[in-house]
């Protein structure tokens, strides 16, 4: 089920009406009442997708201009990112909750309560939020609960990332999707031809080149690694092959973070055969210190190697790690060699500076 469901998600990217199908799964996955995708902008009124319990109560929230003056959006905007779902109560102060009566008023009545949810900062400057509403019956989610969740969070990330820079509308030509996106883009088939670019990654020269057989190619030599093996993998039929991958900086060009997301399904027809939407992001440093579950989804960390990173980015050293894992020196030192060989990295002050760039791409 959990394989069908990624599926899902990364087909809810490019056609934005499957995502209500998405939004109802996770909510049976968590126990939920019903689920939605709001998009924050501090310009207009929120936009938001949700499953037909709570679209009404959404509908009246919108209609009346609620989420504009909404205490907890504004907190929302305003407060760093949690590192994975989180109740709400556990989060946003208690006043902040009892006084949006525009949202209690209406789900109360529904035998709705609080929220299990999960923003990401998108580089607009919008913020994107998942949220899942609970039964009153049973608020607080469990952790069983809030593992399903989770488990899902990396490939929602991405797929968040790609839906809201098309504006959760439907993408009806690749030119055009690539267009709307906003990103240096292209779309590859499974073997590595390229079928189509957008004018911003045409611009990279310093970063992007052209390969043989109508490839693609990237000039920092360990990222280069990284995609045409991801790549291989993709024609490989291997399923587990949606990455993000860095580029380091150099004169002339700028660290970036390239992400591999796989057309499937109608994603696949819409885009006229082609496999898999190639997206850059710029890297922006940060002194947040990334979640393992997100480091698991970027670089296929396993979950040990992820808290190891995560731990090392929060200024520990290796032995530290290693005592507070239960696990020896060498043991340690093997997974730290197995993170710099997936991230492209060659020592801990890089992996450092690497993965504190990762959370104002994918939190």
């Amino acid at each position: 089920m959990a394989e069908d469901l990624v599926d899902r998600i990364y087909e809810a990217a490019f056609v934005p009406e499957l995502w209500s199908d998405v939004l109802q799964r996770l909510s049976d996955l968590s126990n939920s009442a019903a689920g939605g995708i709001l998009l924050f902008d501090d310009r207009l009124e929120a936009k938001f997708i949700s499953t037909d319990l709570i679209r009404p109560v959404l509908d009246e929230i919108a209609l009346e201009g609620g989420f504009k003056h909404s205490r907890v959006v504004q907190l929302l905007q305003a407060l760093p990112p949690p590192p994975a779902f989180i109740y709400d109560a556990d989060y946003f102060p208690k006043e902040a909750l009892e006084s949006n009566r525009m949202r209690l008023d209406r789900v109360l009545p529904l035998g709705i309560g609080g929220e299990v949810g999960s923003f990401i900062p998108l580089p607009t400057g919008e913020v994107l939020l998942f949220a899942m509403e609970r039964w009153l019956i049973n608020d607080r989610p469990s952790k069983q609960d809030l593992y399903h969740l989770n488990h899902m969070r990396p490939h929602l990330a991405r797929a968040g990332l790609i839906g809201a820079r098309l504006r959760l509308e439907r993408a009806h030509a690749t030119t055009a999707a690539l267009a709307a996106i906003g990103l240096p883009a292209a779309v590859m088939t499974a073997s590595g031809r390229v079928l189509a670019t957008n004018t911003l990654l045409d611009t990279l020269t310093s970063t992007f080149l052209p390969a043989a057989f109508g490839g693609l190619a990237i000039t920092d030599p360990e990222a280069n690694r990284l995609f045409q093996q991801a790549v291989t993998h993709q024609n490989g039929g291997d399923r587990a092959t949606v990455r993000s991958i860095p580029i380091s900086p150099s004169p002339g060009r700028d660290a970036m973070i390239l992400h591999l997301i796989p057309l499937r399904r109608l994603a696949h027809e819409l885009f006229s055969g082609a496999d898999v939407l190639v997206a850059a992001t710029a890297l922006r440093p940060s002194n947040l210190v990334p979640s393992p579950d997100i480091l698991t989804g970027l670089f296929d960390l396993t979950p040990a190697e992820a808290r190891l990173a995560a731990a090392l980015t929060a200024g520990h050293s290796l032995k530290a790690v290693a005592a507070n894992s239960s696990i020896t020196y060498s043991t340690a030192r093997t997974y730290l060699d197995r993170i710099f060989t997936k991230t492209g990295t060659h020592h801990q002050a890089q992996l450092v500076s690497l993965l504190k760039g990762t959370h104002p791409i994918i939190p």
